[in-house]
């Protein structure tokens, strides 16, 4: 029984040390954001907004960096309608951003 227990014991060590080997930090790198004129989009994106967004017009864009990853944010309007696009570093859609994750730069009147 002894021998038993110490071999319980002994694994539970080993799978402990084991865990905390494999442990793994999460660093939070800052963003860096850049405007991005226009004209200067890829036209790969201006396509997509084209085709996939007709009568919308294209309002700013943001070249976002993170952990060594390039994407493209795009403001896009349509009257009262906003939507912000996110595509990669290659001008392909990734995604559409919720109206509440987005902070736009506009100012409130009081």
């Amino acid at each position: 029984m002894k021998k038993a227990l110490f071999v319980l014991v002994l694994i539970m060590a080993v799978l402990a040390v084991n865990a905390q080997a494999t442990k793994t930090t999460v660093t939070n790198a800052k963003s860096t954001r850049t405007t991005v004129k226009v004209a200067d989009l890829q036209k790969t994106i201006t396509d997509n907004i084209a085709t996939d967004y007709v009568g919308y017009t294209i309002k700013e864009a943001t070249s976002v960096t993170a952990n060594n990853t390039v994407t493209y944010n795009v403001v896009i309007v349509k009257g009262t309608t906003t939507e912000t696009l996110v595509y990669d570093k290659d001008g392909m859609f990734v995604k559409k951003l919720p109206h509440n994750a987005v902070k736009h730069h506009t100012s409130k009147k009081k």
